[in-house]
């Protein structure tokens, strides 16, 4: 299949998709955005065109039964509490990732999103309640606390273009937090009477669970039925079911796939391509899961699912309120829309900075924000947008004109978040440079993903020695990824006068047979003063890396050739490679090529308006001081 010059969205097919998984998932939750506005303006269009046959499709009854025993909810009691256990089982599974490879590897910053997340629910709370105090509905206090993500995230797409990309990050840990409390709260404090015989078998079976991933069954079926059984002892328990779906996907881990198991699976399939049977292949099929965590294939088997079929489902099925002058005029009037508005626009705000700025006042600064003072108030605006779990906990909460009441409030949360984020933007956008920068990226300290430090002493450096923004590569002389890679860094070079780029070797000598001695043969080139040289032939020349062809590019950049030979049937250059190589494993490297920035690992396509990006960010926060 022949690539297009232009066409770099993954790495090469030796290596491991470039797509971050957070990457593909904060892509998902803003495409899923429109998905949502689409769905809830369907169910609005519905309940004024037809209201009776609105709610009488949505309580249609649906039964299964097994033998004597049976369950029967209607439509939206499976939608809610059904369907809703996977959106929760995605969202635990995001958490999970965080933990294991996300930002949150660094226990520490943990604090400050689970402050910024809880006091962002506290707040609002509070004012619900002071509003609603003598009204009979201080009960609805869980409506206004939740934000969605999806919406969240949407807008940050709209309004926030000139954020920081940290801001997304930061938003997407508050909202696990603020999913992760919410779904306490629903199990607490918003389940029915509870029968203790089923809780115990749900219990039980959750330890059963826990006990199988033990002893490292990966069965998925196994696991599905299991909590397809704890699921159903909840329903009966009277705690709601959708608590075992965040329960699970806390449980998947994460992790990068080893260029170890890379090359396992490689020499599978290389056993397949000899002997294709029916055995073979099902060891292929093993050996190529087994590289590749069960976080990241659920997480890419399901996410879109959740996005763009289940929580618009419940949208349709949720969102359709009866509107009229009369209504709205009801509903503003109310102390249950009030109060859930004024705990959006006003409480979620207050509540995010205020966790965070008590969490680094309480840390004396040792615990610090990924971005600035004024991204974290955009974080606030943001999060006042609830619908998925305010809309789930209002139909726990309210029925009849209240019900309508709280979903005219959580509606309206989406355009004063709009409006309040817009204001907070523009506010931001008349600072003076220096002043903004500050306020988008203040003084955070990032988590460095390259594990051993660029050395201008022994790393082979091109561009300025001493320049704010250092991009590195992993690479391999025979990967025709690499080569297409190639004209981009050249560009970005050009492009920018004050970037450094360095060169790492890593072969993959289980599908690229020349690549270690290409390597080798550019150190050799390197003792003789000539490494870039050599550099820029193996690239332009992927096809022809045999010795020969390497002792005739030797002698076109004018090498002492009888030394280079020398050099190259006694490995001078193996142990610099070898040093390259460990070092990649320790940055978690398994495929090429893998490009960092100023530390950071860069997900994504690595195109020049990829990379561009990515290093005026570098360059940004390099001009912030310390």
């Amino acid at each position: 299949m022949t690539v297009q010059p232009t066409d770099y969205t993954e790495q090469t097919a030796c290596g491991s998709d470039s797509r971050s998984p957070l990457r593909v998932f904060l892509r998902t939750e803003t495409g899923s955005a429109a998905v949502l506005v689409a769905a809830a303006s369907a169910a609005l269009a519905w309940a004024n065109a037809a209201p009776s046959a609105y709610e009488s499709f949505w309580h249609t009854d649906l039964s299964v039964h097994l033998g004597s025993h049976g369950i029967s909810l209607g439509l939206r009691e499976w939608v809610n509490s059904g369907l809703m256990t996977l959106f929760f089982f995605v969202i635990g599974l995001e958490a999970r990732r965080e933990f294991d490879m996300g930002e949150l590897r660094e226990r520490r910053r943990l604090a400050l999103p689970l402050a910024a997340g809880l006091s962002g629910m506290l707040v609002p709370i509070a004012l619900y309640l002071a509003i609603n105090a003598g009204h009979g509905t201080t009960g609805g206090w869980g409506v206004a606390m939740s934000t969605d993500t999806a919406f969240a995230l949407g807008l940050l797409a709209v309004v926030g273009r000139s954020m920081p990309p940290g801001l997304r990050i930061f938003i997407l840990m508050v909202t696990v937090v603020d999913d992760f409390l919410a779904l306490g709260v629903i199990a607490l404090a918003y389940s029915d009477h509870i029968t203790v015989p089923a809780l115990l078998v749900a219990v039980g079976t959750f330890a059963v669970i826990v006990l199988v991933r033990r002893f490292g069954v990966r069965h998925g079926a196994v696991y599905a039925s299991l909590g397809l059984v704890a699921w159903t002892a909840l329903l009966e328990s009277g705690v709601d079911p959708v608590v075992i779906g965040l329960a699970m996907g806390l449980l998947t881990y994460a992790y990068p796939a080893s260029r170890a198991d890379l090359e396992h699976a490689s020499g599978l399939f290389r056993l397949f391509r000899e002997q294709p049977t029916p055995e073979l292949e099902r060891h292929v099929r093993v050996g190529i899961a087994s590289a590749i965590s069960p976080n990241d294939r659920l997480q890419r088997l399901y996410h879109p699912w959740t996005s763009y079929a289940v929580v618009p489902l419940f949208a349709l099925a949720n969102a359709g309120i009866q509107i009229s002058g009369d209504q709205l005029a009801r509903a503003f009037t109310s102390p249950v829309t009030l109060g859930i508005v004024i705990a959006y626009a006003l409480g979620k705000p207050l509540g995010v900075v205020a966790g965070a700025a008590l969490t680094t006042l309480a840390s004396r600064g040792r615990i610090r924000l990924p971005v600035g003072w004024g991204a974290t108030a955009a974080a606030g605006t943001l999060s006042g947008v609830g619908f998925t779990v305010s809309l789930l906990i209002a139909t726990l909460a309210f029925d009849g004109p209240r019900l309508d009441e709280a979903k005219t409030g959580i509606l309206s949360t989406l355009i004063l978040a709009f409006l309040t984020t817009r204001l907070t933007t523009a506010v931001i956008g008349m600072l003076p440079p220096a002043a903004r920068r500050q306020a988008l990226l203040g003084k955070a300290e990032t988590i460095t993903d390259l594990a051993v430090p660029v050395d201008p002493d022994r790393d082979h450096v091109r561009g300025p020695r001493h320049a704010p923004v250092t991009v590195v590569e992993y690479g391999d002389y025979e990967c025709p990824h690499c080569g297409q890679a190639e004209p981009v860094v050249r560009e970005l070079l050009a492009d920018f006068g004050d970037v450094r780029y360095v060169w790492r070797h890593l072969p993959l000598t289980d599908v690229h047979v020349h690549a270690q001695l290409a390597a080798e043969a550019a150190e050799a080139a390197a003792l003789q003063s000539r490494y870039w040289e050599m550099h820029d032939l193996l690239l332009s020349h992927q096809g022809a890396l045999r010795f020969e062809d390497l002792r005739a590019y030797a002698a076109d950049i004018g090498l002492d050739t009888a030394r280079f030979e020398r050099d190259m049937h006694a490995h001078t250059g193996a142990v610099r490679v070898a040093e390259d190589v460990e070092s990649a494993d320790l940055s978690s490297v398994a495929g090429t090529p893998t490009f960092f920035v100023n530390g950071r690992r860069h997900h994504g396509a690595y195109d020049i308006t990829s990379l561009s990006e990515a290093v005026r960010a570098a360059r940004e926060r390099a001009a912030v001081p310390a």
